[in-house]
């Protein structure tokens, strides 16, 4: 350390009466420092309050500027040297710098920068209001060719991309071309120095997508530079690039009309095929931001009919030999969106509402559109409703104990099946797989949504086919479940609405009926009549009257 005393020394003292060759061997005794020992070499820079010398060498001749850039930009790895730097002032004299067109000068002055205001967003605004990013862009631009300083200027840029107030001043400045042409001119190239710019690009282009604003303008109705790319993204052999592509799909498919536009410009099949290149021994993380990307594209009922007449319902189920949870989980929860079109009371409500409108022409052609939905839907609910190898694995999963996402998805699933298909031969496949007892159990599920979606689907199936199902009902106790789910004040008014509508098909079976009985549910179901919501007071009402074997009020 004697020997660095005498450099700090000699840069505090030297004055500008120092030579340029002394200035840069003091500087470069600074760097030997650091890689020696750095802990001890930053106290003493501190002692040393050598930051300021520093600052003015950085206005100096410009060969001693560049060195005190790179001995600043090693001196801000350190997290206690931060603070430091920002108290001498050096982040206003380093910005100035990123106009010049020396590229070693502008390298340091970017690590500089970078290290110093990571993860300070007030510093990292001020970059923005000193006009940083149009540097910065000028620079990747200016020099493709110079990998570190493309890379440096990256990752600069995806800080600053951090802060949602300014990735919509990114995309206006126009960063999305520049990145888009490194990642073309990256492509082919295998070199390990390439992949590091190559990410970093990619990780810039998905952190502008999370902001509403910024994603909407690079979507630009599917005209945008990263939309255009796409699809060559989607067919690189580099891992990376694909993942860059899927996650942009899914996220500029958080809107419904990017959503359409983009299953009308054939991307689903572009995704398809993805998933199909991953299936063996595959990338989870790419898996998963395919599935991300088709379950969103799923959401828009208009393109629910496209996907599943283009057979993405069959297609997807290439993943289900997969052991990968996530995938797991992201496969069914597709599968479910596909299916999830428009429950009969949706319908209902969707032709009250058109039954108000003036123009007839219209009613009948929303109208129209809404049934096409609902029976393509129901189409392939009854078809994957009877597919073995799904079934089976949906009764793997729904035992899956230690992964309570996949284990949830997989019910759900169950219970669409049953819901959209409305199918005999549906109902009867789920009962010889062994699958009726997992939706008796998530009728007890904490969450009350999918009470009510197992409760929907075991009415249905007990109103198709009671009789093949009525001994796995015994099995699982599901009377007795119920009569708990109506005892339990905490229950929705909905969840006890459903239980009772359940009841109600059960009390068909002798059996079952036995059981009701025994188990004094006519008590609770009497106190319900008097229940604060009128709806479940109705509903306890009429299952009174068909537990007494009386003619229902509702019939007469």
């Amino acid at each position: 350390m004697e020997s660095l005393n005498l450099h700090l020394e000699h840069l505090k003292f030297g004055g500008g009466d120092a030579k340029e060759d002394q200035i840069i061997e003091s500087l470069s005794g600074i760097l030997q420092a650091l890689t020696e020992n750095k802990h001890t070499t930053c106290s003493l820079l501190i002692e040393s309050d050598v930051l300021r010398t520093l600052a003015r060498l950085l206005q100096s001749d410009p060969l001693c500027a560049v060195k005190a850039a790179q001995v600043l930009a090693e001196i801000a790895k350190n997290e206690e040297m931060k603070i430091p730097c920002i108290d001498a002032g050096l982040v206003p004299i380093l910005i100035p710098l990123l106009d010049s067109r020396d590229q070693e000068m502008l390298l340091h002055v970017g690590r500089a920068i970078g290290r110093i205001c990571y993860d300070n967003n007030d510093l990292q605004e001020q970059l923005v209001r000193e006009e940083v990013i149009s540097f910065l862009v000028r620079i990747m631009s200016d020099y493709p060719d110079n990998e570190p300083l493309v890379r440096v200027n990256l990752l600069a840029l995806s800080n600053l991309a951090d802060l949602d107030t300014l990735k919509l001043q990114l995309v206006e400045a126009g960063i999305q071309e520049a990145v888009a042409e490194i990642l073309k001119r990256l492509q082919e190239s295998s070199k390990p120095e390439d992949m590091c710019s190559l990410k970093a690009a990619s990780d810039l282009i998905v952190s502008l997508l999370l902001g509403d604003e910024s994603m909407q303008q690079l979507f630009a109705e599917g005209k945008g530079a990263i939309y255009q790319n796409i699809g060559i993204w989607l067919t690189s052999k580099h891992t990376q690039l694909q993942l860059t592509g899927a996650l942009a799909i899914a996220n500029f498919a958080r809107n419904d009309s990017n959503c359409v536009r983009m299953v009308q410009l054939g991307v689903v099949h572009q995704l398809l095929d993805l998933l199909e290149h991953h299936v063996e021994n595959g990338d989870v993380s790419v898996q998963h931001a395919a599935l991300s990307a088709l379950r969103n594209l799923a959401i828009p009922v208009a393109n629910k009919v496209q996907m599943l007449d283009e057979g993405v319902a069959k297609r997807i189920q290439m993943l289900l030999r997969s052991d990968m949870p996530p995938v797991q989980f992201k496969l069914l929860g597709t599968l479910r969106m596909l299916m999830d079109g428009q429950d009969p009371t949706y319908l209902l409500l969707a032709y009250l509402l058109l039954a108000s409108w003036k123009e007839p022409l219209l009613r009948c052609f929303i109208m129209t559109g809404i049934l096409v939905v609902a029976f393509c839907c129901s189409d392939a609910a009854e078809e994957l409703g009877q597919d073995l190898m799904l079934l089976h694995r949906l009764v793997q999963w729904c035992d899956s104990k230690d992964h309570a996402g996949v284990c949830g998805e997989a019910n759900r699933l169950l219970a669409s099946l049953i819901r959209h298909s409305r199918s005999q031969e549906v109902v009867k496949a789920i009962q010889e797989a062994g699958a009726m007892k997992h939706l008796v159990c998530m009728a007890t599920s904490e969450h009350a949504i999918m009470q009510n979606e197992a409760l929907i689907a075991l009415a249905i199936a007990s109103a198709i086919n009671l009789e093949i199902i009525k001994e796995e009902f015994k099995e699982a106790s599901l009377v007795q479940n119920i009569h708990k789910l109506l005892q339990d004040e905490s229950t929705g008014p909905e969840v006890k609405y459903n239980s009772i509508g359940l009841l109600c098909s059960l009390l068909n079976s002798g059996d079952l009926r036995q059981e009701a009985e025994g188990d004094e549910i006519k008590e609770t179901l009497e106190k319900l009549c008097g229940h604060i919501n009128e709806n479940v007071a109705k509903q306890a009402l009429m299952a009174l009257h068909i537990l007494n074997g009386e003619q229902s009020l509702f019939e007469q």
